[in-house]
């Protein structure tokens, strides 16, 4: 890995980016420029994971919230799409690959696990070339690659069926549910419940489609947006820059994150997406239908597109009333604010995407035993917490059950 940067300290190797000496000098600074409240919002599960494991929101300045934003790609996945997966994977003649976070994902009454322990010939894959491959293996069968996610996971999609029609392969489709980060978050800026005042962005999605699209978003709602990686300095870092900006008074974009992000992205990739897919409207489960916040197959490539070619009609999709899961993801509430969090809902018997997916801020929570109020939480031993590398915290001697599937999204 190349040299980098972080609030002014060079840093070479990976394992530095976890240095608790260099994270403490990072929250110094932010200590020593806060004077007023501030709630950033962090559009990305596997920084929320980042921060509630290593503490990060407990050793921030008093007044200084992160609020955990719809950033989780199997969480936002809307229901209606899940039940379409669960319909189409139920066919004799279907072959459904899925990654494993999908596996676990409640529908309206069952989820892929199920509907595999009933027959259902439903795989774990690690990409989508492996459906790809499967479908070549298997001409006789239907193999359906289940595509959701964000920008950084549509480019592997649109190259797959890319290869697919390139190759002739027939008996391949894509049930596409990506979604586009920066329509949420001006859906998110226009709520009446809005509390945010500066963003986190992915850096993984900025790695693809660049930072062109978020200056306009700063300048519009006068908001900080700053690209921030997934390491604790890397949080950090993020977290100095935005509230530094809040400071000052100032609304830019800043690439915190510029030994992965270029501004331009990939172009290769952007030019990918924009061959194979169309913007469209697009459903976020718990939140609602975000204008041009989604992709679909273009029009030429439709016969790829397996709810065209399964043409599934008649679903009544229903979310469990107790499962709070759509707040969770608009940051109004906290996963522990839930009354289902933890008691009636859990990684095995999940209500909501958010306690199952290996990027869902309930599973963040539940994982790392924030089970009550943020002070004083209980951190598992054996994990490596920041928070207990800088303040010596104990631990607790019992770690948390394993989330079920695989966290590849």
């Amino acid at each position: 890995m190349g040299a980098g940067c972080t609030g002014g300290y060079e840093v070479k190797y990976i394992d530095e980016f976890q240095d608790p000496e260099l994270a403490r000098r990072l929250l110094d600074d932010i200590h020593a420029i806060v004077t007023r409240p501030w709630a950033l919002m962090e559009v990305c599960g596997g920084q929320t994971h980042s921060i509630i494991r290593h503490g990060i929101d407990q050793l921030l300045p008093d007044g200084i919230e992160l609020i955990h934003g719809p950033g989780c790609p199997v969480c936002v996945t809307p229901l209606e799409v899940i039940d379409k997966a669960l319909e189409i994977a139920s066919r004799k003649d279907v072959i459904f690959c899925s990654y494993g976070d999908m596996l676990r994902v409640p529908g309206t009454g069952r989820d892929l696990f199920q509907v595999r322990s009933e027959g259902g010939d439903v795989r774990v894959v690690y990409s989508p070339l492996d459906a790809l491959r499967i479908a070549q293996q298997h001409p006789e069968r239907q193999v359906v690659f289940f595509g959701i996610g964000f920008e950084t996971t549509a480019p592997p999609n649109a190259m797959t069926v890319h290869q697919a029609k390139k190759l002739g392969i027939g008996n391949f489709s894509l049930l596409v549910s990506h979604v586009r980060v920066p329509p949420a978050i001006e859906a998110i800026m226009q709520s009446e419940s809005c509390r945010v005042q500066g963003f986190l962005a992915a850096g993984h999605v900025c790695s693809v489609m660049g930072t062109g699209e978020y200056p306009p978003l700063a300048e519009r709602f006068r908001v900080p947006i700053v690209v921030t990686g997934f390491e604790p300095l890397d949080v950090l870092e993020g977290v100095r820059r935005a509230v530094r900006q809040l400071e000052r008074g100032e609304h830019t974009v800043d690439n915190a994150y510029a030994r992965v992000v270029p501004p331009e992205g990939n172009p290769a990739a952007k030019a990918m997406l924009a061959d194979i897919f169309e913007v469209t409207d697009r459903a976020w489960r718990g939140i609602g239908v975000i204008p041009g916040s989604g992709w679909r197959l273009a029009e030429r490539y439709r016969e790829f597109d397996a709810e065209h070619r399964f043409s599934v009609t008649g679903i009544d999709t229903r979310e469990p009333v107790e499962c709070r899961s759509g707040e969770v993801l608009q940051g109004l509430i906290k996963p522990h604010e839930c009354e289902a969090f933890g008691t009636t809902c859990t990684p095995r018997t999940p209500l909501g995407a958010t306690m199952v997916s290996s990027e869902g801020a309930c599973a963040a929570y539940y994982l790392y035993r924030r089970l009550g109020t943020t002070s004083g939480a209980v951190i598992p031993s054996g994990t490596a917490t920041m928070a207990a590398r800088t303040s010596g915290s104990a631990g607790s001697t019992s770690e948390p059950a394993p989330l079920e599937g695989s966290p590849v999204v």
